[in-house]
């Protein structure tokens, strides 16, 4: 999926930010349904107790002193009036039951005396009384573009407000009209604040701690990536949980056998190539003797097959089991140095391109692919052409020919130990099958690789790719 993380440490903390995200989200919707609960109680508490204290305050008085009084007591949040209105119905469920809560207490303190309470939100046109002989009927909050807002859900939704209508002893009937205060609509936004305050600071800890449990995995990848470079690299630190010990313990133990396996191999093969070469001599010596010349030679010939087999074997062998010490090394000295060794027999080497700065490698089993690579060039295409290619991630080194180039379903068996191919590249043209084993080896060795391409205009192309 497009954006998705591809590592562990992306995909376990895109898992975490969203279950904390989800959380907050709930905590955040419990939490201001609760307040607002809470809010709404008190308020219509103290709404009740004024509108009760009020009643009975008017209860005894004429109709003049009535009206003195109600114009003194007509002040914001409570507005008050003694013109009967038609109080609308409370549709919605929410208010239908704040009318209920309301009405409960009053009638606990005013009796059974006629009383009619219903709950309006200001935003909304239809619910609103009709207060002739007011002429300051209460306004609604926000008018018209607070009520776009709130529908738009950018604010707090409408404000509401209490309409109670109660009777008197002689019959007159006074309304009130509580608007409840604006804090209980507003967003709560200190609580909001501390509230993502604390999924920052969650989401800061889980980074730290995924990146702390998959800082173990990260080690093994790398010390795996290592290892096909240097067998003998260090063994894996076992420490960490439990899980992460037993990886490491079970890897430096794959590393141990390995080693075991690779030297016992080497130990085997370079003792028999070394056991070798006292019954070559011998039988070098008895070829002298033979009376025949045509016989001689071709038990030379043979005799100097199985030498040069049993020298690059040890060269192979060399190769895999080598503990030389890698060092910076001057690529572009190391090429002319070959050039100018080939050049003193004979051959035609071209350089083209340079290295732009030291390579840190394994300079004497470099300098031994390198040679591999141009004398096989030579072998079959006479003419051997060097590019270097540097750029900051990679080092490529070309080495081409114009010889007749390899089959395509051969390009890669060629780098397999001994295969020969027939024809100009058979075994009459010389060498064992080894030496682009050892070559590809050393590319490997070294965390590149060595590859084989046919070219276009003609011979084929030794492709060897180092990483900077």
């Amino acid at each position: 999926m497009r954006g998705y993380p591809r590592s562990l440490y992306g995909r376990l903390v895109l898992a975490l930010v969203l279950v904390l995200f989800t959380a907050q989200l709930v905590s955040i919707a419990v939490l201001l349904q609760d307040r607002d609960q809470v809010l709404y109680q008190a308020t219509g508490l103290a709404s009740a107790q004024r509108i009760i204290g009020i009643v009975r305050l008017l209860d005894p008085m004429g109709p003049e002193e009535r009206k003195r009084a109600v114009r003194a007591l007509d002040v914001a949040p409570l507005h008050l009036t003694l013109t009967r209105v038609s109080l609308p119905a409370s549709n919605a469920e929410t208010t239908a039951i704040r009318a209920a809560y309301m009405s409960g207490m009053l009638r606990r303190q005013l009796g059974d005396r006629l009383l009619q309470v219903s709950v309006r939100d200001v935003g909304e046109n239809a619910a609103q009384p009709n207060w002739a002989g007011r002429e300051d009927p209460p306004e609604q909050p926000g008018g018209m573009i607070g009520r776009q807002m709130a529908n738009a859900g950018l604010v707090p939704g409408p404000h509401l407000s209490f309409l109670v209508q109660v009777a008197l002893s002689d019959g007159a009937v006074v309304t009130f009209d509580h608007l409840l205060p604006e804090e209980i609509f507003a967003w709560p936004w200190r609580m909001i604040g501390s509230l993502a305050i604390l999924l920052a600071t969650a989401i800061l800890v889980s980074f730290l701690a995924v990146r702390w449990l998959t800082r173990p995995l990260s080690t093994l990848a790398q010390a795996a990536d290592e290892l096909g470079r240097d067998i003998q690299r260090p063994p894996l630190a076992e420490r960490g949980p439990n899980e992460v010990v037993q990886a490491a313990r079970a890897f430096n133990q794959m590393q141990a056998r390995l080693v075991r396996f690779i030297e016992d191999r080497a130990r085997i093969l370079a003792a028999v190539s070394h056991d070798m070469k006292t019954p070559i001599t011998r039988l070098r010596l008895r070829t002298e003797m033979l009376p025949d010349e045509q016989v001689q030679a071709k038990f030379r010939q043979d005799l100097d097959d199985m030498e040069s087999m049993v020298r690059d074997t040890l060269d192979f062998m060399r190769g895999i089991d080598s503990h030389e010490q890698a060092a910076p090394l001057d690529l572009n000295a190391l090429v002319e140095s070959l050039q100018a060794d080939f050049e003193e027999t004979g051959w035609e080497v071209t350089i083209e391109g340079a290295a732009a700065s030291p390579y840190p490698c394994r300079p004497l089993a470099l300098k031994r692919c390198l040679a591999n690579l141009m004398e096989n060039a030579h072998k079959y295409g006479n003419e051997v052409r060097v590019q270097l290619e540097d750029s900051p991630g990679q080092l490529i080194i070309r080495v081409l020919d114009r010889g007749p180039g390899i089959p395509e379903d051969q390009l890669d068996k060629v780098f397999d130990p001994f295969y020969r191919l027939e024809g100009s590249r058979s075994r009459q043209t010389g060498g064992s099958g080894l030496g682009l084993s050892i070559a590809r080896n050393t590319a490997r060795a070294h965390g590149g690789e060595l590859t084989l391409h046919n070219r276009q205009e003609g011979g084929l192309e030794a492709r060897l790719t180092l990483p900077r």
